[in-house]
């Protein structure tokens, strides 16, 4: 297990300013399931931005970038492994992801690292536990429009 410290960035609707450390509300995604605590980031704001890219419309309304610092977590890193990072949304049955983050969470692992799929270059990761002493703002929210259309 790799231990973890440095900036994260996040890409929010600014209605979600007031809460920038919330868990992914979707019942679904790469490494969580309904009743599962994901919150979802990137190593860089270019990371966050291609992770995201899939779920900009030109009708979004206004979005933010939100940093964060995240302090010792204990990461399963997947980074390299392309299994971890296929296009999961359009099966037809569970996603093959969800193996990895539930054997790390069987570990006690706090989260996943992971290469982006699109930018393999780039890496995004997912905590499982959102605490005060894993994660915290560092920075303020800042305006951010999408670099394509």
């Amino acid at each position: 297990m790799l231990e973890f410290s440095g900036p994260v960035w996040r890409i929010l609707f600014l209605s979600q300013c007031d809460a920038p450390l919330a868990p992914a509300k979707a019942p679904e995604g790469r490494f969580h399931f309904a009743g599962q605590t994901a919150l979802y980031a990137s190593l860089s704001a270019e990371g966050a931005a291609v992770a995201i890219r899939r779920y900009v419309g030109k009708d979004d309304p206004p979005r933010v970038l939100q940093q964060a610092r995240i302090t010792k977590a204990r990461l399963v890193d997947l980074r390299g492994q392309r299994t971890a990072s296929v296009v999961w949304q359009e099966m037809d049955r569970p996603s093959p992801t969800w193996q990895f983050s539930e054997a790390a969470r069987a570990q006690g692992a706090d989260g996943l690292i992971y290469s982006s799929r699109s930018r393999p270059d780039l890496s995004h990761l997912v905590l499982f536990k959102i605490s005060a002493d894993v994660i915290h703002v560092d920075a303020p929210a800042t305006a951010w429009v999408p670099p394509y259309s």
